[in-house]
């Protein structure tokens, strides 16, 4: 990808470290029972909603390589209050090898500074704080040597913008002259509605069949796909909600549709599980399928032409493995709007998952993890994902 790494020399063995390398000739090799990285972390208090984001975060390819790789340079006043610096810390706790689980009490005193609305002990939102620890990297981001690169003052060129920034564009269509108006706005995640909400699903056709992205349609069973499409749809603004058009200068009905501009390395999306409406306040639980690889050719800007009358016109094979991700952390919420807990699964190493539920990790098989509820699920871009995989293997066997 362009921009990670370039700034960065090769790094040359000096005497002391191949000295160090002599007195230490075993190596750890990943195999099927390889645990660093594996790591519990204390319960502070209905903090769970940020330990099952921090499992993810931590177990993010590309970005455990930044900081495992020491990239960070912090420039900020107070490097104390740096959310960055505490994350490196954090990853190197949790790939210390260290089997006792981890107490983030730094990483909380710090989130309740830099993100108010999250402080005190009561129950969060586990997407609310995600954005939030995002949002907060970014800007502490900003003033290492990789922020400070970006030609673009609206743009960041950080750690975090290359991994999680995605492009999502709006096209206005005029029902008058058909003339289109296009916004490109960045984004973090995507937030998807449910069947069962207060706003109306798009149901796929009744019998139909469906094999996109491996996932065979059952009928009754709403996949991520179907989201998915549902989300990219066109959709009619009514004559409520008339724009001025900028071709024919005067007010019309139109249509907007979403579609990806740029896709980010790791795409996460979000379920609106919770709903808040002026007459309840409500959790919805339908079940979600969704893959394990997924391909979002079909979303993106640049597939709108094969879009006929709402309908996706799905292509056996797109060919394009930059649009291509692996799931590697589900994030799942068990209980109600007012008790409830999150918990975690994270792809350690190929297909070996395993459940983190504070301060407790077991392993999960790939059932289990299908078989959740999903209220937040993380993809990696596959082609980026193979090569920092291959970082992995040569890192942790200098361990």
């Amino acid at each position: 990808m362009s921009g990670l790494g370039e700034k960065y020399p090769t790094w040359e063995t000096t005497k002391p470290e191949l000295e160090l390398l002599g007195h230490n000739p075993r190596r750890r090799r990943i195999t099927s029972s390889f645990t660093i990285g594996l790591r519990g972390l204390i319960n502070l208090g209905n903090t769970c909603f940020m330990n099952c984001i921090v499992q993810a975060l931590t177990h993010t390819p590309i970005l455990r390589d930044f900081f495992l790789s020491d990239r960070h340079r912090c420039e900020m006043p107070s490097p104390e209050l740096c959310l960055v610096c505490e994350m490196s810390s954090l990853f190197r706790e949790l790939y210390s090898g260290n089997p006792s689980p981890h107490v983030p009490y730094k990483l909380l005193h710090l989130v309740w500074i830099h993100a108010r609305h999250l402080a005190g002990y009561r129950q969060q939102d586990a997407h609310e704080f995600l954005i939030a620890a995002l949002d907060v990297l970014h800007r502490h981001c900003k003033g290492d040597d990789a922020g400070k690169a970006a030609n673009n003052p609206n743009h960041c060129n950080c750690i975090i913008d290359q991994i999680f920034t995605g492009g999502l564009q709006s096209d206005v269509t005029c029902q008058a002259c058909h003339g289109v108006s296009t916004t490109i706005d960045p984004c973090w995640d995507i937030s998807l509605d449910l069947p069962g909400s207060c706003t109306s699903f798009w149901p796929m056709s009744p019998g139909r069949e469906s094999s996109v992205n491996g996932e065979s349609h059952i009928p009754g069973i709403t996949t991520l796909t179907d989201c998915l499409r549902r989300f990219t749809r066109p959709e009619h603004l009514g004559s409520s909600a008339k724009i001025k058009c900028g071709s024919c200068q005067s007010y019309q009905e139109s249509t907007k549709q979403l579609t990806m501009n740029k896709l980010p390395v790791v795409a996460c999306f979000h379920f609106k599980r919770f709903e808040h409406s002026a007459k309840q306040r409500r959790k919805i639980t339908t079940y979600i399928s969704f893959p394990l690889e997924l391909d979002m050719t079909p979303f993106m800007a640049s597939s709108k032409e094969s879009r006929m009358n709402g309908q996706l016109q799905l292509p056996t094979n797109s060919g394009n493995d930059e649009n291509k991700y692996s799931l590697f952390a589900v994030v799942n919420h068990q209980g109600t709007l007012e008790s409830g807990h999150y918990t975690s699964f994270i792809r350690h190493h190929k297909d070996q998952w395993f459940k983190c539920d504070d301060a407790v990790i077991t392993k999960a098989s790939i059932k289990d993890v299908l078989d959740s509820e999903g209220y937040l699920l993380f993809y990696h871009k596959q082609v980026l994902e193979h090569e920092s995989e291959k970082v992995k293997e040569m890192n942790t066997q200098a361990y």
